[in-house]
């Protein structure tokens, strides 16, 4: 097998191979409100715009470094996932277009996708439905099925090792922040791709240190494929 073949290839869900419409954001301000985080000012805003810089990480991580009292979180975390779910019955929650071909494309080829997340299992399952996506990749992971969320390496090394790829140098990793890069790099991945469908923009992602940045999933599939001899 050569060097170059790429077995495994690790993509983020909500803003790489889904659409949510910016649920997150929506769900976010629920839940700050119940944390006891005033609805206007400059505290919501500060915490606005530290959700926004830290998106792609395991929420009750991003909770305990705003409120700084683990009740607090934990109470703001149940309210996220609450709000997010309630949000996917109205809102039209759709695939990035071309994400389902460019993973069937990828599993054809014979390299594995793990379908990793930021949410709760609960709440991924629930993206998963609604997709009717359930047999779509060979793994899906949150959080509390590895260990630890973003930017910690845990997801993609559990998925490397469940989906038996051979090293870390044969994994892709793909997602639309600097969370999901600082997760590839720190897995040892040798493909971590930053996407322009989501979050972070292509300078954010970059100066992340992603090794590439392509328009969408579908491109990302058309670079593993070509390294995939």
């Amino acid at each position: 097998m050569s060097d170059n073949t790429i077995q495994l290839a690790v993509l983020d869900m909500a803003g790489t191979t889904v659409a949510d419409g910016g649920l997150v954001l929506r769900a976010f301000d629920a839940a700050a409100t119940v944390a006891g985080i005033e609805a206007a000012g400059p505290e919501r805003e500060r915490a606005r715009k530290y959700v926004l810089d830290t998106m792609g990480q395991s929420k009750i991580t991003v909770f305990r470094a705003l409120l700084g009292d683990e009740d607090r979180a934990q109470e703001a975390n149940l309210a996220f996932e609450a709000a997010y779910e309630a949000l996917i019955d109205e809102v039209d929650i759709t695939p990035i277009p071309g994400a389902a071909e460019a993973i069937t494309r990828l599993r054809d080829a014979g390299v594995k996708v793990a379908l990793t997340t930021g949410f709760s299992r609960g709440t991924q399952d629930r993206l998963l439905h609604a997709l009717d996506w359930k047999d779509i990749a060979d793994l899906t992971l949150a959080p509390s099925d590895a260990g630890r969320g973003r930017p910690y390496p845990d997801m993609v090394l559990i998925a490397l090792l469940r989906l038996q790829a051979d090293a870390v140098n044969h994994v892709a990793v793909l997602g639309d922040t600097t969370s999901d890069i600082a997760t590839g790099l720190a897995a040892g991945a040798r493909i971590v791709a930053g996407t322009l469908t989501g979050a972070h923009d292509d300078a954010q992602l970059r100066a992340a240190g992603a090794t590439h940045v392509v328009p969408s999933v579908v491109e990302f599939a058309d670079l593993v494929l070509a390294e995939h001899i």
